[in-house]
């Protein structure tokens, strides 16, 4: 069982990817992790994409593929594998699908997390750490039991991502829809999508998830 999962940042599809990967034995793979791990190891692929990340560009695709490629075919990706957040434009799921097609395989499912701007801003701009512990808080969602204080640790230093602000979430979420769009209607066309309620609780999002791919 080969999936894709599509969705903005803070849809949750990153947390529904773990799970289904503990659940049914599948890889989850985030191409971003793989190219950290290229570029640490000095690889062939991991210097060519470095060089292209220090030169300002985004890694090509063709260099992506070519690492995802490496991936699918190790041990780990024998039952099947989840593509989290990849393909991001037509022109990676086109070459994705010539890639697989090569390696007799092919994606079962693709899967996009749905949920309305507002909440996805309040999902991303409100969150805050716990400094000593790394415990994750939600000012509108999950804020601290005791005001100031950690829950798990007691501590009252807490601190934000620089990027988790509404503007800075905005204009994410303003590149994923434009990304995105012609993305959704390409699988919709080829009768691979499969729309989730990612408004629901994690647990409930997870059983439609599962639901969809027993049916």
């Amino acid at each position: 069982m080969n999936f894709i999962f599509l969705g903005a940042p803070g849809s949750g599809k990153g947390t529904q990817a773990s799970l289904l990967s503990r659940d049914f034995f599948i890889e989850s793979i985030s191409t971003g992790d793989l190219l950290r791990k290229e570029v640490e190891k000095n690889s062939k692929i991991g210097i060519i994409a470095k060089e292209q990340m220090e030169s300002g560009a985004l890694v090509s695709d063709e260099v992506v593929i070519e690492i995802i490629k490496e991936k699918i075919a190790t041990k780990s990706c024998e039952n099947g594998f989840i593509l989290d957040g990849f393909p991001r434009n037509i022109n990676q799921a086109i070459k994705l699908e010539e890639m697989l097609e090569k390696h007799n395989k092919k994606i079962d499912k693709v899967f996009s997390f749905d949920i309305e701007e507002n909440v996805l801003i309040k999902r991303i701009a409100g969150r805050y750490t716990c400094k000593k512990c790394g415990t994750v808080y939600n000012r509108y969602f999950k804020p601290t039991f005791k005001e100031g204080e950690c829950d798990n640790c007691g501590s009252s230093e807490f601190e934000n991502r620089s990027d988790d602000n509404e503007v800075t979430v905005k204009n994410r979420l303003k590149v994923y829809k434009e990304s995105s769009f012609p993305l959704i209607e390409y699988y919709k066309k080829k009768h691979l999508l499969v729309s989730i309620d990612a408004l629901k609780i994690s647990t409930l999002v997870f059983e439609e998830l599962k639901s969809s791919i027993n049916n």
